[in-house]
This record gives structure tokens, sequence and C-alpha cells, in this order.
């Protein structure tokens, strides 16, 4: 790896030399990138740690401020030629580049990336050694999120307590009391879960506004685990919708390209555990919620089994499939967090008695590994999900993490899965159907935003038509319409007669085999507003998920690779599936696979106009 050295100035920066240019283009054979350097005014400030680097170009022609971060991509400054597969990193005061690749590629020695390690457990280390304090901490985030949010518009509500939290922190630390395994993590929590004195509006007109009298269950053990709540972010309006944008109130863009969605309807949450506005983050997966997002915007998003956490606070949209979801940009913190919101609540009649394991055991540092850590565990290729209809570069990156899985001593096969093809549209008639019972409270009299008028459907007409986005009411009329006498047998009644066949796929497949791993999406981040007028091709997009929430198994997506597309590249997901309140495998797999991967960092390009 070829890297170049600045001599570092009185004030603390480092200043490009006029043959800089030359010099990159002499070690790294890039002539790409002396166009992206010429500017004079081009400079790069570093922090005296060295672990964060700020860069200032021309203005008039370069967009301003952007932070650069350990191993982050460029800005996405202006360029005639492709320079996307360039990061550049800063340790002390010299800088280096390297090529991004796939995920079984071996062209990069495994010390050139350090593998991802736990912000839980790093903040933690800091808090109690005296490094850092909690407010030191947050008032880095909110910075943060100052910065970046004008951009991406993850969050729709920044809590006001904060600071105030954190302070309580370092006050118990000063007192010498225990903190809770969550103490000082920052975390972003979806507007479709309930939190106490803070708006949750399911990203909706007809709840704006709406502040609940109490926490969700997985809130109220997050807070009481010491936990932060950042604020609520964005969402397809009631959880309907793929991208993001069916929120009524804006639309998220994916960091890493700003013209892209991030994925939904949790495309808020995962977004800003892609651009570290907050460590970890809670959604909810109805359909692939959380996981289709983690993949677009290079997270890990992981979906418990079906009663693992309670539902209670989960505004309802298909009460048989939803569960509340974690993100983070480790295996290890997503699995922290589903630890830590987990278990029997009496509140939820569908929550499990099922005892929950301790899931940090399974997040073993990479040293500790042996050469095949993975020995005769048995993996199922479903063989379906890469069929016609997914694009060759989530089939390659898919094909290639299948090789990792092996080059770690999995016995990886293909398995078929006969309904696959099925999962899809009963998903949508089964959801479509609870939806259309689960969002009739909305009437304006028991729930939600009041429009005065002088007779009671008129009032019921006003209120709902005003208050409900395009996507909703169609899912609405769908629903309706399945549920309709003449109509429930060739319908709905039909749809859960192909849901007990897929569960019966799966079962049969995971008895031969300990997981299943099959691509997140058919597709990498697409265009905003590319599918917002094809309904059809949208929902097509959750194939790959639908028949986990179905059957009511875990799963999780991690990071396997890069594909064309944006400043730097894509994000693909790889989604892995357990066997049910499997969850403990699922993270230690999916663990091993993202500590050895070579080669690959997951973190998004750097925002243009950050000022």
């Amino acid at each position: 790896m070829c890297s170049f050295s600045i001599r570092k100035s009185p004030n603390s920066s480092f200043i490009f030399p006029k043959f800089a240019p030359l010099l990159v283009r002499h070690c790294l054979t890039l002539p790409s990138l002396v166009p992206i350097l010429k500017p004079p005014r081009f400079r790069v400030v570093a922090s005296l740690s060295g672990t964060s680097w700020v860069s200032q170009a021309s203005k008039e022609k370069y967009g301003g401020w952007a932070l650069i971060e350990d191993e982050a991509p460029l800005p996405h400054w202006k360029s005639k030629k492709k320079w996307r597969n360039v990061v550049i990193t800063g340790v002390g005061s010299s800088l280096s580049s390297r090529p991004i690749v796939s995920a079984a590629s071996s062209t990069i020695d495994a010390a050139t990336v350090s593998p991802p390690q736990s912000q839980i457990l790093s903040t933690r280390r800091s808090l109690l050694s005296g490094e850092t304090t909690a407010s030191e901490i947050a008032k880095s985030y909110l910075s943060r999120i100052r910065l970046t949010e004008p951009q991406l518009k993850c969050f729709l509500h920044i809590s006001e307590n904060v600071l105030k939290d954190a302070q309580e922190i370092d006050a118990r630390i000063a007192r010498g009391e225990e903190l809770g395994p969550l103490a000082g993590v920052f975390i972003g929590v979806k507007d479709n879960i309930c939190t106490e004195g803070m708006p949750s509006t399911a990203a909706s007109r007809i709840l704006e506004h709406y502040r609940p009298p109490f926490d969700a269950t997985a809130v109220k053990k997050i807070k009481e685990l010491g936990g932060i709540v950042v604020g609520k972010t964005n969402m397809d309006e009631f959880g309907m919708g793929s991208t993001t944008e069916a929120s009524a109130f804006q639309v998220t863009a994916n960091p890493w390209d700003l013209t892209r969605v991030p994925g939904g309807s949790s495309g808020g949450s995962a977004a800003a555990v892609a651009a570290r506005q907050c460590m970890v983050s809670l959604g909810s997966d109805t359909g692939g919620s959380v996981r289709q997002p983690a993949s677009f915007c290079g997270v890990v998003g992981l979906k418990p089994t079906y009663g693992r956490v309670s539902r209670f606070g989960l505004m309802a949209y298909a009460s048989s499939l939803d569960v509340i979801g974690c993100f983070g940009s480790t295996v290890a913190d997503a699995g922290m967090l589903l630890h830590a919101i987990s278990g029997y609540d009496r509140f939820d009649s569908t929550s499990s008695k099922q005892d929950v394991p301790e899931f940090q055991s399974q997040f073993l540092s990479v040293d500790s590994f042996e050469s095949k850590p993975l020995k005769g565990v048995k993996v199922g290729l479903i063989r379906e999900t890469l069929e016609e209809g997914v694009d060759c570069g989530v089939r390659s990156a898919t094909q290639e993490a299948a090789s990792h899985l092996e080059a770690l001593g999995c016995l990886v096969t293909e398995v078929s899965l006969p309904s696959f093809s099925l999962g899809l549209p009963a998903y949508y008639v089964i959801a479509s159907s609870e939806s259309s019972s689960n969002l009739s409270r909305y009437d304006g009299v028991r729930y939600g935003n009041q429009v005065m008028a002088e007779e009671l459907n008129k009032l019921y007409e006003c209120s709902r038509g005003e208050g409900f986005g395009g996507e909703v009411k169609m899912r609405i009329l769908m629903g309706t319409y399945a549920l309709s006498a003449g109509y429930y047998d060739a319908y709905y009644k039909r749809a859960q007669q192909v849901r007990t066949i897929i569960r019966k796929d799966f079962k049969a497949a995971l008895d031969q085999n300990d997981i299943l791993i099959s691509p997140a999406a058919p597709s990498a981040a697409y265009k905003i507003g590319e599918k917002k007028d094809d309904p059809l091709a949208m929902y097509a997009g959750d194939i790959m998920t639908v028949n986990v929430n179905l059957a009511g198994l875990p799963a999780i997506v991690l990071p396997c690779g890069l594909v064309e597309g944006g400043p730097s590249g894509l994000p693909v997901g790889l989604q892995i599936i357990g066997a049910a309140f499997d969850e403990e495998k699922l993270l230690k797999v999916s663990h091993i696979f993202e500590q050895t991967l070579k080669g690959s960092s997951f973190v998004p390009p750097l925002l243009p106009n950050v000022a």
C-alpha cells in the first residue's frame, strides 16, 4: 500500500504542496485523483488525536466543508473522471489510499482494514476509564447531527433531554455507582415506537403532535439500562413502504449517495446509524423493514423471532408479522441491543417466555479465532434468491460471501424453497388485511387528529382523508377488499394457507442446515423517486425478506460487498436466516463473518455540503 506524508504546520493543519497531485499519481497510478487535489485552497485539518480529518475545498467549486472519519471515502467533490475506488485513511501525519474490494477478495492484506469494533463496548470502556465523559460524547453526536441532518433528514424529532441524561450518567460515575450495559449509548428510535413525552407520529399527519404518556416496553428497558434516546427517526407512514418516501413529513437520503433511498420502512433508523448520528437504533420489521434498509445503508440489521421482543408500544401495522428490530454498525452492537430489549412482557400476550441467551458470549476477539472457526456449520444457499430479477452485482456479492463462509469452514450447499415465489402475494394480502383492521381506530374520534364536520360520517371521511397518505389509503382499500364478504376465502384464507406451506418449507430446509443465506434485496439502493410511481416494482423488492416474517423466523443482514453506483460504490447485504429463537447461532456466524471479512470498510462517503 503506497502512502505519502505531509509535514505538520504550526496551526495543526496539513497543507498539500503543489507537487502533491504528482506524488499521488506516481504512487497510486490513479490519474483521476489529480483534478480532486489541484485546488490551491484545498487543505486537510487534523485533530490532535489523528482520528478525524476535516477538509476544506474551494467553496465556489467544491461545496464547502466535509468531515472525513477513519477509513471514510473521499467527499463528493466533482470530477470528470471516476474515482470511486479510492478511500483516504488518516493516522498521525500520513494519508494512505487503498481500493475497495468485494467480500471474498484477497488482494488486500487483512492488516489494511481493522475489523469493525463495537461502539457500545468502546463507549463503556471510555467512560469507566475516565478517558471521556458522557457529556462530551453527547455533544459530539449532537454536533454531528447538526452537521449532517440538513442533507440526510434521518430524524423527525431530537430529544431535548440528551445532555441532561448524559450529565446524569457522569454524576453516577462520579458517585461510584454501577452503570448499566447501555450507559452512555446513544440510540435512535423509529417514530412508530412510543416514547413518553416525545412525539410519536408513525410519520403520519393523523398522529401529528401526538406525545404518548408511556414508553414502549423496548424503550423502557433501554432507559433502565442507561441508554440515551437521541430522537425519533423518519419512516414510511405506519411502516407501509420500502423507501421512506411515504413519510408525511420528509424524505430521508442514503448516506452513501444523497440521490438514493435508504430503504424502508425503517430508513431513518438505518441511515442514522450509517451516518454515525447515533450508535444503534430501533426499527420495526413487518416484511423486511429492518433488513432491507440495513442492506441499502451498509449497516447490520437484526430481525428477532416473532415473540422474542415485546410489541407493547409499537403502533400496529400487521399484528401477526410486526417485530421490533435492531440496527448497529457491528454485529456485536445489534446483538447487545437485542439482548437488552428481549424477554417476556405481560403487556403483550404474543411475547414469548423463552429464556434469553447471553448473546455477548458470541462476540469473541478475532485473535481468538481458529483457522476454521465455523468448521462443520451447514449453510443452505437459497436457490430461488439468485435467479432472474436479481442484479448481477448482488448475485456476485452473495456468491462471494458464500465462498467466504466456506473458507471459514462452513459446508455450503444449495437448497430449494418451492413456495418462495408465493410469499410476496401472500404477504401483501395478509399485511393489507391486518392493517385495514388495525388502522380503523384512527377515525378522529377515538384516535387521531380530528377534522370538524357537521355529520359523523363526514367527520370520519375528512379526518381519515386528510390524515392518511396515499400509500396507507391504498393498502387499507386492498385489505378491506380482501376481507369483504365473498372474497375472504379467495384471498385472506388462501394467503394464510400459503403461509403454512412457507413455514413447512423453511422447517424442512433448516432441519438439514444450521442457517440459510440469501441476498437481502434484489438490488442495491435505487434513486429517490425511481419507483414511487410504480408500486408493484417497489413491492417486488421485498421478495427476499417477506417469507421470513410469514414464518416468524429470526434473520440478520450484514454488509458483504460493494457494487457499482454512487460516488464510492453501494453496499450489498447478506441475509442469514435461522431457526426460531436461535438468534445466538445467527449472531455467532455473523460476527465471525464480519470480523474476518478482508479489504472492505463499510463507512459511507462524506456529505458534500456539511458546514
